[in-house]
């Protein structure tokens, strides 16, 4: 009864009370949310191709997979509306956040799971398919766009990263009902993965996992920093993706419009129109794909425009500085992966943990 109080008291909970609650305290339980019906689900998946396996979840701090651990950690604001709205709202997103994207993701840690249940990649024949889990995981990677090497299945060509995420990818699209990947990878190079995860899961068809219990790492009733904390970390490691992140060379660079400048040129339209210049220009000295700088150039714009920035120098300085703003971000992003030019880990829990 205490505990469905708590439940009750979360939706009314006021925002800075919320973000001081310990995520240990937090009421939370998969059993009876939609969650469990997605996990139901993802079962019946791997029932239906005749698969023993059945993953344990738990509510952890991110979508993740501890190493060597044959169990699944599910965010733990998937298990309240309420810690779903503070979500997108810090963080401008929910992943997961709808059934689709759950199952996607549910069926990419499956896969991890799967291979430490049963030992996959120790096997020879994996290893020269997908490579050697003991790969390091850099800080970032480079895709190609256009490979038909690795399937689809998240976003990001996250099969591309790593030979753990190439198998976990592949065996997604291989369990994702009513995917038909023999005719739509027909001539993929990719296919060649597909059947060999076909085989090995019709080899596992009936069989114990070899391991059948994992350790719950990073579970939220061991958490004891607060939602505050949390988000202050998490938006400092998502920096670069938060709208924010320019603010402060951008204000160095122009001015917030006030009773005295109000007739100066607007940033935005300023630097729109020289826009195929700086990207030309970007380009040409940093060797950068112009659709990449593109979209940092539309970045810029839409905080000059949401910040109401004016121009304080000429307009030819100014269009010098964002130029020159611009070239260093994407050189900072060639030599260290990161736009502001360091090289914090992406996946400071586990290296599977999607953020």
């Amino acid at each position: 009864m205490r505990r469905q109080k708590s439940k009750a008291d979360l939706d009314k909970m006021p925002e800075d009370k919320f973000l001081s609650l310990r995520m240990c305290d937090l009421p939370l339980k998969i059993q009876g949310t939609w969650i469990e019906e997605c996990v139901q689900e993802l079962y019946a998946e791997l029932k239906n191709k005749g698969l023993k396996f059945r993953p344990a979840v738990y509510l952890a701090e991110e979508w993740l997979t501890p190493e060597d651990e044959p169990i699944i950690g599910i965010p733990f604001y998937l298990a309240h509306p309420a810690l779903m709205k503070l979500e997108q709202k810090m963080m401008l997103e929910v992943e997961g956040g709808t059934k689709k994207t759950c199952m996607q993701l549910l069926r990419h840690e499956a896969g991890h799971a799967i291979t430490y249940a049963y030992r996959l990649n120790k096997k020879r024949r994996w290893q020269k398919v997908f490579g050697q889990s003991s790969k390091d995981y850099d800080d970032t990677y480079k895709y190609k766009p256009y490979s038909r090497n690795f399937v689809r299945h998240l976003d990001g060509f996250y099969a591309q990263y790593h030979p753990d995420e190439d198998f976990s990818e592949t065996f997604s699209v291989w369990l994702t009902p009513e995917l038909d990947w023999q005719a739509h990878y027909m001539n993929w190079k990719a296919i060649k993965k597909l059947k060999y995860v076909d085989g090995l899961m019709i080899s596992l068809q009936g069989k114990d996992p070899l391991i059948r219990k994992g350790k719950p790492y990073w579970h939220v009733r061991s958490l004891k920093r607060t939602l505050q904390s949390h988000y202050r970390k998490r938006q400092m490691l998502s920096a670069e993706d938060l709208p924010h992140f320019h603010d402060i060379n951008l204000k160095r660079i122009f001015v917030e419009r006030n009773e005295e400048n109000k007739k100066s040129p607007l940033a935005v339209s300023c630097i729109r129109k020289y826009r195929k210049e700086i990207l030309n220009n970007v380009s040409m000295w940093t060797g950068e794909r112009k659709y990449i700088i593109n979209n940092l150039f539309k970045d810029v714009c839409l905080r000059c425009r949401g910040l109401k920035l004016v121009i304080k120098d000429s307009e030819s300085t100014a269009i010098l500085k964002v130029a020159t703003y611009l070239t260093a971000l994407v050189m900072n992003y060639l030599y260290t992966g990161w736009f502001r030019g360091n090289n914090r880990k992406r996946y400071p829990y586990s290296k599977h943990e999607h953020l």
